[in-house]
């Protein structure tokens, strides 16, 4: 079936009236099905066989990261010059989606590399830095991980107490970084730091950094409730000499560029915790086919079975949402609201529906081997990570309230 979609935006015309104008149409092709189907027999090949087992021992997935960048998840987007696929945001999507089914560690690994390191680079970086490095990430010869976060600065992006002090032909960085996905394997770090704290967020500046460079310290990795296969690690920087050409845009441009990543990081994990609710919807209608109780099967019984109708009508309603911005990102409007609507009902929809599959599921909900139970702890991640959901309802609460929302429309052919 082809799936199109239609996206009315506001637009001022000359006269100032506001108009409804055709901005977008968009479909789904066989190519993007390809990758779908691809991806999920990737998934089902690869990373499901030792789920568990990583998710129980911490276990980073080596092997599984290996295999994903020799199928080319690792730069879906980034342009073929740079080694990357060279797809559409589209296309990532429905990947990730597919492996955050069975496997959130392997998923967020993914994200981070695609949305926030690859695509940072790729968009804002020089020639040089993306023949130095974006050639070796979209490969996945070399992770990244993308460094915001502090012990005291979260969903305020702008109190960045780790410096990066101006030494003439190089800066020294020195702070901590928390939270860090990929912060145990990653080669290279995109680090957003202060340089000018007398200008506030138009001060902040952003890096590309090296970890084998002298005064980078990687500290323990977290013992999460969730995505427990993936690392995450405290990074601590020491004096840390980076060189001019390593500054990412204009000097003063590291607080835009975090904040153009982060959006586009938001598709990323908007389709991670899509694809979770949906493996917890497949999973429980499977069960709900085979579990008997009182004489039929237990998706027989109205108490089941209308959980299931509320399942995949609200999974259905995030994935339009989450491939509408995919699709607004692919043809180079705005998509900053859409994002965060993509992200918050998704990640709302994720955490509600790993709880009912649990229910749906009874006891056996509850053991790690039906795997409803793993997935419930990697859906709570995706409500704080990337933008919490209250942030996500102050970016768009700011749209609305500036009139910056646009209608849109979606049917079928």
């Amino acid at each position: 079936m082809t799936v199109f979609f239609l996206i009315f935006e506001a637009s001022n015309e000359v006269n100032h009236q506001t108009t409804l104008q055709i901005s977008m149409n968009f479909f789904i092709t066989e190519e993007h099905m390809a990758v779908k189907e691809a991806a999920r027999d990737f998934t089902q090949q690869v990373l499901l066989p030792g789920v568990i087992d990583r998710d129980r021992h911490m276990k980073y997935p080596t092997e599984e990261v290996r295999k994903m960048a020799e199928m080319g998840f690792l730069g879906m987007m980034v342009s073929p010059e740079y080694g990357g696929g060279g797809m559409d945001t589209l296309s990532y999507v429905l990947a990730m989606e597919e492996i955050s089914k069975v496997d959130s560690s392997c998923s967020v690994i993914m994200s981070v590399n695609n949305s926030l390191v690859c695509w940072g680079l790729e968009a804002f970086g020089t020639e040089e830095q993306k023949q130095k490095y974006l050639t070796k990430l979209a490969t996945g010869e070399w992770i990244g991980s993308f460094c915001l976060s502090e012990p005291e600065a979260g969903s305020d992006a702008t109190s960045q107490c780790t410096t990066a002090i101006d030494m003439g032909d190089h800066y020294l960085l020195n702070g901590t970084k928390n939270w860090i996905t990929n912060g145990g394997t990653s080669r290279i770090h995109l680090v957003i730091a202060q340089t000018y704290p007398e200008l506030g967020h138009k001060g902040i500046n952003a890096f590309i950094v090296d970890t084998q460079w002298e005064g980078v310290n990687i500290g323990a990795k977290e013992d999460k409730l969730g995505i427990r296969a993936s690392d995450t690690h405290t990074i601590m920087y020491t004096d840390v000499k980076v060189p001019k050409e390593n500054r990412i845009g204009e000097d003063g441009f590291g607080f835009k560029f975090a904040m153009k990543v982060l959006s586009g990081g938001r598709i990323g994990i908007a389709a991670q915790a899509l694809g979770i609710a949906a493996g917890a919807y497949e999973l429980s209608v499977k069960y709900a086919k085979e579990r008997e109780a009182f004489g039929k099967p237990i998706g027989q019984h109205q108490a089941i079975a209308f959980k299931l109708a509320d399942m995949a009508t609200e999974i259905e309603a995030a994935r339009l949402l989450v491939y509408r911005s995919a699709a607004m990102k692919d043809k180079g409007l705005d998509y900053t609201t859409a994002a965060s609507m993509g992200k918050l009902f998704a990640s709302e929809v994720a955490m509600k529906h790993t709880v009912e599959a649990i229910q749906i599921h009874g006891g056996y909900g509850y053991v790690k081997e039906y795997h409803v139970e793993r997935l419930m702890r990697d859906a709570k991640i995706t409500q704080i990570y990337e933008g919490t959901s209250e942030m996500q309802r102050v970016v768009i609460s700011r749209a609305i309230l500036s009139g910056q929302l646009y209608e849109p429309v979606f049917f079928q052919d």
